[in-house]
């Protein structure tokens, strides 16, 4: 059972406790993180086979496949130099001191974005607004996202706003009743602005707790998609001038270097206030985490590692850094 835990100032924090459930969820992250760990952390320890100590040789290659993981050039540099200073005061011996202090690093970088979802219970309901270009997995993180909530105990409505793909709004019916939430939702092609507001006015009057507004998917090229988006919050607005609460961008880690492009031109359009990433068990270059938190500084709330109903989980900096790296000692045997 998940727990709710208070600020001061009165927001619901929705965390997960350590569970057996999340305890399994970590060894998933594991694997979901293998192509990835193999191409970055075994990629760095092969470094050292056959080489007792770290040299300059070896940091131009380590540099090397950072990049390919997608790492993003800011965020290696400052990995590189930071194993450059220990390198100089004789720090580093072995794969295990080099990949302790990747580790400390990564988590450092990460460290900004960790804020859970945080749910104002005086908002109510807390109006989600999910927002992505297509082929994100938006649809599919959003029923994922509601089943986690309503997990928490809170009451969830759904919002068909994607009225242009034929098959997205039988898709979010399918998650509704499977987490057996309720959906609003009109025909194939209807106004989304439209749709959204019927649904906050369906909300209000079932006393609703979280409503999770899907949109259509876009790419952030289109000019005049995305204001379509910017009428949707103006809509929502005028029912709550607060709402929505959450803009949240969901983003495809197989999409690599792209998704800093998307992040930029959806929160220059409408203002992000969280990111969900998706599909990190199927690249090797989900280094792609560290240049979004490099370069956004937006809050991370949710992180998908499968397919699964219980695959999409609150992003946390030591348990995904841990799965990632692994145990630098056994690189070192």
């Amino acid at each position: 059972m998940l727990k709710i835990f208070k600020r001061k100032s009165a927001e619901e924090i929705i965390t997960e406790p350590v569970t057996q459930e999340s305890t399994g969820f970590f060894t998933r992250l594991k694997q979901g993180l293998s192509k990835t760990r193999a191409n970055l952390t075994t990629g760095i320890a092969n470094l050292f086979l056959g080489k007792k100590h770290l040299d300059t040789d070896l940091l131009e290659q380590i540099e090397a496949i950072l990049l390919s993981a997608d790492v993003g050039i800011e965020t290696t540099q400052q990995l590189i130099q930071s194993l450059t200073q220990k390198l100089a005061r004789k720090e580093l011996a072995d794969a295990e001191a080099a990949l302790n202090t990747l580790q400390d690093e990564m988590k450092a970088i990460l460290r900004p974005c960790e804020t859970a979802l945080a749910i104002a219970p005086e908002k109510k309901p807390f109006v989600l607004l999910v927002v992505g270009v297509n082929g994100s997995g938006k649809t599919t993180t959003i029923g994922k996202m509601a089943h986690f909530l309503q997990q928490s105990g809170k009451s969830v409505m759904l919002a068909a706003g994607d009225t242009f793909r034929a098959a997205a709004v039988e898709q979010l019916q399918i998650w509704g009743e499977r987490n057996h939430i309720p959906v609003i939702a009109q025909q194939s092609g209807a106004d989304s602005a439209a749709v959204v507001y019927d649904a906050l006015a369906a909300a209000k009057a079932r006393s609703v707790d979280i409503l999770i507004a899907d949109t259509a998917g876009r790419l952030h090229t289109q000019s005049g998609l995305m204001a379509e988006l910017q009428k949707v919050k103006r809509v929502l607005s005028k029912i709550d001038p607060t709402a929505p609460h959450e803009t949240l961008l969901v983003l495809d880690a197989t999409t690599g270097q792209n998704a800093l492009t998307q992040v930029k031109q959806f929160h220059e359009a409408i203002g992000l206030t969280g990111l969900a990433l998706t599909k990190l068990d199927g690249t090797a270059k989900g280094g792609i985490i560290f240049a979004i938190a490099k370069q956004t500084h937006l809050p991370l709330r949710f992180i998908g590692v499968g397919e699964g109903i219980d695959d999409l989980r609150p992003f946390q900096v030591d348990e995904f850094v841990d799965a990632l790296i692994g145990e630098p000692a056994l690189y070192s045997k």
